[in-house]
């Protein structure tokens, strides 16, 4: 199975600031500085806080100039 096939099977989920999931993975109207994406099963299996904690951490760095911001510790994704 191809990366994109894999990738695709996860079901990505925007998380917005507040921790809540705003539905599929590129959909934020905020293209500059977009909300932070993760598997479903991941967003599902972190608290709230969590969620809402790696959320303001990539707005906060984006909006600082960063193009790409790390997850927090207990949003980290590791493939396998």
């Amino acid at each position: 199975m191809g990366e994109l096939a894999k990738w695709r099977k996860q079901q990505w989920v925007r998380i917005g600031t507040d921790g809540n999931i705003k539905g599929p993975c590129g959909t934020s109207k905020n293209k500059k500085n977009p909300d932070r994406c993760l598997p479903k099963r991941k967003a599902l299996s972190i608290g709230k806080s969590a969620r809402a904690a790696t959320a303001r951490k990539k707005k906060r760095e984006q909006k600082g100039g960063r193009k790409v911001v790390s997850n927090t510790a207990k949003a980290k994704v590791r493939n396998g």
